[in-house]
């Protein structure tokens, strides 16, 4: 999604408390290793240039890196893989993914994502020009995001597309703001346009 245009998305209309959760994790997303995923896990070549494409959208570069610039895609990945997202858990009602679903029950979430895009672009989604790429993932995530109950697999993979961007080196100093020793407390501060939100302020997180 490319930074101005009226119908993507700013990137930190998707900074929730959500987003930052991964730091309990510690598995940012410059040191994911593919290296730990099952090989009937591992991703194809092209599979990994769409991940990242698509984290490219999602978050893209500004005057800081993009998701995708980050290794965001790499990280999306390993975390579905080892079931993050609850990526693992088998789906209610898995008939719409039949084919895309293991035998417990889950679904393959990059194989789903690569067959669904290239169908929605009639082709190769890779193939096609930027501001195209743009409006399927804009439109597959509208759709996914409908219904509060939808069991889209793009839940997940955006999810972690997030996590893996804030908790990078760029996404959580650059485009957050991070601050190892504690201010003062001020209940009531000013709300600017180029405010930041600190990274490392786990009072701020709802995990739910």
């Amino acid at each position: 999604m490319q930074h101005g245009q009226h119908d993507g998305w700013k990137r930190r209309d998707f900074l929730g408390a959500a987003t930052l959760l991964a730091l309990a994790l510690g598995i940012p997303a410059a040191a994911a290793s593919l290296t730990r995923i099952d090989k009937d896990e591992m991703p194809s070549s092209r599979q990994r240039v769409m991940m990242k494409a698509v984290s490219q959208i999602v978050i893209p570069r500004t005057d800081t890196p993009g998701a995708g610039d980050v290794g965001a895609g790499d990280f999306v990945i390993l975390s579905l893989a080892h079931g993050l997202e609850n990526a693992r858990k088998p789906l209610k009602d898995g008939a719409a993914f039949a084919r895309f679903l293991r035998t417990d029950g889950s679904v393959r979430h990059v194989a789903w994502l690569e067959k669904e895009l290239d169908a929605r672009a009639g082709g190769d989604f890779l193939a096609q020009a930027p501001a195209k790429q743009l409006a399927l993932v804009t439109q597959l995530d509208a759709e996914a995001f409908a219904a509060r109950d939808s069991e889209s697999p793009w839940k997940a993979i955006k999810a972690l597309i997030l996590t893996g961007y804030y908790t990078s080196e760029a996404g959580a100093s650059q485009e957050l703001r991070y601050e190892p020793v504690p201010g003062r407390f001020d209940p009531d501060l000013p709300l600017t346009p180029d405010f930041k939100a600190i990274s490392n302020d786990w009072t701020a997180i709802d995990f739910g």
